[in-house]
């Protein structure tokens, strides 16, 4: 394979090229926890409504996981990286547009058809030019998205001060529009458009006849579970619970990406170095134990240095995993194969948004997070235990 750089000659030039994307998309699709509150007030829904939204949000975006990473196979990544960032734009200019819910569900989904076709095949175009350094490739990509994250905090702020909710999407369309033409000319690959049958029994079966994939998926959910969950709400809960002002829980929301803009390359690359099933499970435990704190803390100091925690410890867990996962999977089956890994994950993990809001509207913000503290011991014990047995 040669020399592997991360960000010089064609391989690293198209990896950084992808995590700009993903950086994007990242930025579009999360400036919905921030601009939830607004939403909520603007189009006269409920927690649980929006709850149900982002949920759509996060379920159409697992569905196309694995038809992404298994047309990535057959066709060519640059198809479908490319079909993915023009219909994310569409379906951001979409959002700027919605004027009431039934609009508003309709732009969230054709976003998430958009951001679900592409980062599978990214990922898997990333490991066709990283073997080596996949984790540390894994770990810069993954962290691109996490500034996107922070980006998304930053541009709600300012659209909230200067205009309404809808405005902050427009700097979204317009850089997706620039990096769309951006990976057309620099990727090698042809466009390739022709039917290809998911098989999705057979990918099924590939991916979970090993009993150690079996966990690791299981536990991989409970992870996006939470994930998904507090990143719906965490503004939302702070402002709600723990008396921040919007300015400032979006400040929290923003360093959550920010802090895992640094942990998620520094895990990959230990993963690398390390065995990667303690890495995981350390990130887990770390996570899990920072929640925990979030939820009983009452100063503004505890509650910030436990949301920076918490995001260390998640934030380290994909890229350690999803280059384990790439490292089983066959070279011939890998893009479809991590995409039925994330389509059931993530799928999963989409329920965290509707967990929150449903919980929530019973009973409270408190009892909905230490829910998802329990998900992630769990997950924590399974990655343990299967990192033990392999070791046995």
């Amino acid at each position: 394979m040669g020399e592997e750089r991360l960000v010089r000659g064609y391989g690293g030039h198209l990896l950084v090229a992808v995590s700009l994307g993903w950086l994007t998309l990242q930025s579009g699709r999360l400036l919905l926890p921030p601009l939830l509150p607004t939403v909520i007030e603007d189009l006269a829904i409920t927690p649980f409504r929006a709850g149900i939204a982002l949920s759509l949000l996060w379920g159409v975006y697992a569905l196309c996981q694995y038809p992404s990473g298994h047309y990535s196979d057959y066709l060519s990544r640059k198809t479908l990286l490319v079909a993915g960032l023009g219909l994310a734009c569409l379906g951001f200019a979409a959002l700027y547009g919605a004027v009431n819910y039934p609009l508003f569900l309709v732009g969230v989904a054709v976003v998430g058809v958009g951001v679900g076709l592409y980062p599978t095949a990214a990922r898997a175009l990333i490991s066709d030019h990283f073997e080596a350094r996949r984790g540390g490739a894994f770990g810069l990509h993954t962290a691109s998205g996490d500034v996107g994250g922070g980006a998304a905090a930053g541009l709600a702020v300012v659209a909230l001060a200067v205009g309404t909710w809808r405005i902050a999407f427009l700097p979204v369309v317009a850089t997706l529009a620039v990096l769309l033409f951006g990976v057309h000319q620099l990727s090698r690959e042809p466009y390739t458009i022709e039917t290809v049958p998911l098989d999705v029994r057979t990918a099924g079966g590939r991916l979970f006849a090993e009993s150690e994939v079996r966990w690791l998926v299981f536990a991989y959910c409970l992870f996006a579970l939470s994930w998904q969950g507090t990143a719906g709400f965490l503004p939302t809960y702070l402002q709600q619970t723990k008396g921040f002002s919007p300015a400032l829980a979006s400040a929290g929301f923003a360093g959550l990406f920010l802090v895992g803009a640094v942990v998620k390359p520094l895990a990959g690359d230990l993963g690398d170095r390390m065995q990667r099933g303690r890495v995981a499970a350390g990130a887990l435990a770390l996570g899990a134990l920072a929640l925990g704190v979030l939820v009983v803390a009452q100063s503004t100091a505890a509650v910030v240095a436990a949301t920076a925690l918490y995001a260390v410890g998640l934030m380290g867990f994909p890229p350690v995993m999803q280059a384990h996962l790439m490292s089983v999977f066959p070279d011939a089956s890998m893009g479809g194969d991590l995409g039925f890994a994330r389509t059931v994950y993530i799928g999963v993990g989409s329920l965290g948004p509707t967990y929150i809001g449903f919980v929530v509207q019973h009973t409270s913000y408190d009892v909905a997070f230490a829910g998802l503290v329990c998900g992630l011991v769990v997950g924590t014990v399974v990655v343990g235990w299967r990192t033990q047995q392999g070791n046995g």
